[in-house]
């Protein structure tokens, strides 16, 4: 069967036609499936797997959760999306799948899921990822942060007014996440009732995450926001050894510290930044603590970011509390780069859509949102597999390396993946698969511990 059809700028006469072969806009995925059978990722689901099925029909659930990592990867917003990529018999047979899952059974398999469900399952698959990182012989600096996921729709467990800077008023989840900033691995992650605290349950969660690392993995610097200005968290990592730079609350004993800084204790580091720091014991406190405060002059078209304070006009301030012995300027330029930070939250929420995902039962919802931690966490250790020498997020990574239209084809009984020169094809594509099928755990510069 075909039609005819005009192109809009030449006017020239277009034949449409169908064709049998299977024809896929996801020919690079190929790469990440081969990286993927190299560290055995099917067989350390198969291991883990909690969820069992009796009836000789059902689709494998590793079989089911691959596909709905996949549909994610392929721009998947939220479970429906998955059928999009139902009728893909090019990329189905990539993965190794006879019959494709549709959105009702990714949630069936989902709803199997309690919290001894969760553990079972992706602790192992923690442990093993765990253990083909880098080792870095001054530590890792771990990286703690909430975030908000806005709920619609039906009543969610779980899903309660809380802090909402963007919607006021409207139910969420408040997950809290630790992520290894120096290579960009989220370590833990708790999905959390909308109206907690951004620091509520932050000692446990740490206890957690701490415990799940390896021998020759250790974290040497903590680094949160004001949401974890809390004396009990200080306590607890200094019990345990840990440094820690903390953004400090501006409370009224905070601010009236900094207006009694001398103008001579102020060490300038240029024309417009100014450090200093003082000792504090804040109210309920068992011990004085060190305060690093920053001072930022305020400056016409440029947004100062800090606090003002009535008492001392035209600047803003900042204050960091830290254990640490680095001078001050060294500890402001350190935490300087926890704004990366942020930029893993926008890539978990804006790419990979982990606010996507939700069900009415809450242990569900964390099974798919840890789902999409251990997605993102595979995207990151194929990145330094394949030797990709910059920090790609998954929609660069989706647009430069997975997105090639590819054709299926076969030789005798070898299925042959035809990708198109157009986009790049293999040749553009085959220096990863080298690196990749080399069993080289390539670094990145940023990356390469000495």
């Amino acid at each position: 069967m075909q039609a005819k059809i005009t192109s809009v700028l030449a006017e020239k006469k277009v034949i449409v036609r169908d064709t049998p072969r299977p024809v896929t806009p996801f020919g690079g995925l190929a790469i990440f499936v081969e990286f993927l059978n190299r560290i055995g990722l099917r067989q350390d689901l198969e291991e883990s797997m909690p969820v069992e099925y009796n009836s000789p029909n059902a689709i494998p659930p590793v079989h089911t959760l691959m596909a709905f990592m996949f549909s994610v990867l392929a721009g998947a917003r939220r479970f429906a999306h998955a059928n999009l990529i139902r009728a893909d018999l090019a990329l189905h047979a990539m993965l190794g799948i006879e019959r494709f899952p549709n959105d009702d059974t990714i949630r069936n398999l989902f709803r199997r899921f309690r919290m001894g469900e969760c553990e079972r399952l992706f602790s192992p698959l923690w442990s093993s990822m765990l253990s083909r990182l880098p080792c870095r012989p001054d530590g890792y600096t771990l990286d703690l942060d909430s975030t908000v996921f806005e709920r619609y729709g039906q009543r969610q467990e779980g899903a309660l007014k809380g802090y909402n800077p963007r919607k006021p008023g409207r139910v969420s989840h408040h997950p809290l996440l630790a992520v290894l900033a120096e290579v960009n691995f989220i370590l833990h992650g708790w999905l959390r009732s909308g109206n907690c605290s951004s620091a509520r349950g932050v000692k446990e969660f740490l206890s957690e995450a701490l415990a799940m690392l390896p021998g020759g993995l250790m974290v040497n610097l903590v680094w949160a926001d004001s949401g974890f200005f809390d004396q009990s968290l200080f306590s607890f990592l200094e019990d345990r050894g840990l440094n820690y730079q903390i953004v400090a609350r501006m409370t009224g004993r905070v601010k009236d510290a900094v207006w009694g800084i001398n103008e001579n204790n102020w060490r300038p580091l240029d024309e417009n930044y100014s450090v200093g720091e003082l000792r504090l014991k804040l109210h309920g406190w068992d011990r004085e603590r060190r305060f690093i405060f920053v001072r930022e002059l305020v400056r016409e078209g440029k947004e100062a970011v800090g606090r003002k304070l009535l008492h001392v006009p035209g600047y803003t301030f900042r204050a960091i509390v830290t254990n640490t012995s680095m001078p001050p300027e060294e500890v402001w330029r350190t935490y300087n780069g926890r704004a990366d930070m942020e930029n893993r939250i926008s890539e978990l929420k804006s790419d990979l859509e982990a606010d996507g995902f939700c069900m009415r039962q809450f242990h569900s919802t964390e099974a798919a949102f840890r789902s999409i931690l251990l997605l993102f966490n595979l995207l990151g250790e194929f990145q330094r597999a394949a030797g990709i020498q910059t920090w790609h997020r998954p929609d660069t990574l989706r647009t430069k390396v997975f997105l090639c239209g590819a054709i299926l084809g076969h030789s005798g009984r070898k299925a042959i993946l035809h990708m198109s020169l157009a986009w790049g094809g293999i040749k553009s594509r085959i220096h990863l698969l080298e690196r990749i099928l080399g069993g080289e755990n390539a670094t990145s510069p940023k990356l390469a511990f000495g």
